[in-house]
């Protein structure tokens, strides 16, 4: 089981801090997409012109996109850490289930449901690629015997 991480800011602040931090990727990652769509699809010679302006317009929606998805995970995360009054794998899983499901929900029962799974199974495998990558990094930090003396036989 791990352990409450003391070094992040608590739960009502953190939702904060994690919707600005899901709007940056997001505003800097669209801005990249969005620049190599925008100069593909324009002239030769307004390549540039037609970039920066597919950037204006579309970097900081997917930003926003970003930033909402990251600031209700986190919402939920919090929500779910107080529910069940455990910090561990689970709380990341139920709430990419419920952040996934919440933002599908206009698109009805069977979208959010499937939209939901989809999410829950996406943070599984996050968090168990996460364990498996701490457990191989950990391996060699195992506390280990001291050598036996020459002088004694094992028994």
């Amino acid at each position: 089981m791990a352990h409450a991480d003391h070094t992040r800011d608590p739960c009502p602040w953190v939702i904060l801090s994690d919707f600005g931090s899901a709007f940056a990727m997001g505003a800097v990652g669209g801005t990249i997409w969005h620049g190599i769509k925008g100069a593909r699809n324009s002239p030769r010679g307004d390549r540039m012109v037609g970039a920066l302006s597919v950037i204006k317009a579309r970097a900081p929606v997917t930003g926003g996109n970003f930033g909402v998805w990251g600031g209700m995970f986190s919402t939920f995360d919090c929500a779910v850490k107080g529910w069940r009054q455990k910090e561990d794998m689970w709380n990341a899983i139920i709430s990419g289930f419920l952040t996934g499901g919440c933002l599908a929900a206009r698109s009805g029962p069977r979208g959010a449901l499937t939209s939901a799974v989809a999410c829950g199974i996406l943070l599984s495998v996050f968090e168990g690629v996460g364990v498996l990558v701490s457990r191989v990094f950990n391996e060699g930090t195992r506390p280990q015997l001291p050598p036996m003396p020459e002088n004694m036989q094992p028994q």
